[in-house]
């Protein structure tokens, strides 16, 4: 092998550019509020302005269609809604039977708490079927039917 030859490499390190000056920093003047002055001041006396007559209104023309409801907006698929509603619907009737086999009177307070968590769920998830709100009401019935499986006795 031929001997190598190694020569260091300078390179030239860029100087540091200094920072732009900060602009000086002048200290906003705090606004007092000033005193009030305690005389008292003459009411001036109200008036109202005068009273135009304003024109009847028109009524509307009877060949406008009355304005639409805005459509439903909906999260599933309409021919999936039936099966998911019949869905909910078994969930919760599983959660109200399990809390149906509680003797509330028994429970602890938290145990309590939790079968009054659950009863809550439960109306929720209908008011959002009827609503059509059936993603909201799964969440909420698998969340009773959770609670109600827990307490229920074995």
């Amino acid at each position: 092998m031929p001997p190598r030859e190694v020569e260091p490499i300078e390179v030239e390190t860029p100087q540091p550019v200094p920072l732009p000056e900060e602009p000086a920093r002048t200290p906003s003047p705090r606004l007092r509020p000033q005193a009030r002055e305690q005389t008292p001041r003459a009411e001036q006396p109200k008036t109202e302005p005068p009273k135009t007559e304003q024109p009847p209104l028109e009524p509307t023309k009877p060949d406008e269609e009355p304005a639409k409801p805005p459509a439903l907006l909906q999260t599933t698929p309409p021919n999936t809604e039936g099966d998911l509603e019949r869905g909910i619907r078994a969930t919760l009737t599983r959660a109200q039977t399990d809390l149906n086999r509680i003797d509330a009177g028994r429970l602890n307070a938290d145990a309590r708490g939790q079968y009054e968590t659950a009863k809550s769920f439960i109306r929720q998830a209908e008011q959002a079927v009827r609503a059509k709100n059936l993603s909201f009401a799964k969440i909420v019935a698998d969340k009773a039917a959770a609670l109600a499986a827990q307490l229920a006795p074995k």
